[in-house]
């Protein structure tokens, strides 16, 4: 079956339809899960909330990860659909539609980490035969803009599925020539179907609090345990189900302001004005 990326650009082949679909299929939800917390493995944040760039958030899967974590995310995308998607299931980030071969314009040092699952080799693919849109140019803006929105001693971990060691070493160079060091870090490297690419990347020489020079991480060896690792998933899904329902029959007043406040700042029209009524329990009317 051919990769999603040699079909379309990523904004017309996640339509509506590819859109809620990918996001309702279990499987899907299963690996996401997955790679996101090896991403935030590698990422090795420091205790306690960071500030994280979701780089490719889609519907906001990954997003749900960092949540539970408890960090704070921003994530951009460039299909529309998956974006209103994610609207629709009232993710926690901030959500930005915005084609990330154009570069980034955040302040310089806005984040903590960035992971990106799924999403790099999308780059590398050129939709016009102008120049400027050429997977070359395309990565460069890209890391460029990328590195001087991450803070010092940061890192930014993006798994991908690269056509060959060719476009491995494209990436890999752009990325170097940025600003960043790091490398690859290959999962399961003699297992066909586990192997997993994780280019794990850094942002100047130590890590924050420790002082030292950052090594690349090593890549998991051995088989993997996929069975364990899908019902240890299935049980954490069920967690989240639970406490999802449980959200959402809250109804106090902090969490209505906050649900109110991240709509007017996603721009949302006519969300009801606040006053001493907001959150106040109805009696009951017979």
């Amino acid at each position: 079956m051919s990769r999603p990326e040699f079909e379309a650009p990523p904004e017309i082949y996640y339509g509506d339809e590819e859109a809620k679909k990918y996001t309702s299929n279990t499987r899907n939800q299963a690996i996401q899960a997955q790679m996101t917390d090896r991403a935030l493995e590698l990422l090795d944040l420091p205790p306690g909330p960071a500030m994280l760039l979701d780089i490719g958030c889609g519907s906001g899967l990954s997003g749900e990860i960092l949540d539970e974590e408890g960090h704070v995310w921003v994530g951009v995308d460039i299909a529309p659909s998956m974006l209103e998607v994610a609207l629709e299931r009232e993710v926690e980030g901030d959500l930005f539609l915005h084609d990330i071969g154009q570069g980034f314009g955040f302040r310089p040092g806005s984040f903590d980490g960035a992971i990106s699952i799924s999403v790099l080799q999308w780059l590398c693919n050129a939709d016009t035969t102008s120049p400027t849109s050429s997977p070359y140019a395309r990565l460069t803006r890209f890391f460029t803009t990328l590195h001087a929105s991450l803070t010092n001693g940061s890192r930014a971990v993006f798994q991908f599925y690269p056509q060959n060691d060719d476009q491995i070493q494209l990436i890999m160079g752009v990325a170097l020539k940025a600003g960043f060091t790091g490398g690859l870090v290959v999962d399961y490297p003699n297992s066909k179907k586990a192997k997993k690419y994780f280019l794990c990347l850094f942002v100047g020489g130590s890590a924050p609090g420790k002082g030292r020079q950052q090594p690349l991480p090593q890549g998991l060896t051995g088989e993997p345990e996929g069975v364990q690792y899908e019902k240890r998933r299935t049980e954490n899904s069920n967690e989240r189900g639970r406490k999802d329902k449980k959200r959402k029959n809250i109804k106090d007043k902090e969490w209505i302001l906050k649900k109110k406040d991240l709509y007017r700042r996603r721009g949302k029209e006519d969300v009801p004005r606040d006053s001493k009524y907001t959150g106040r329990r109805r009696k009951p009317i017979f």
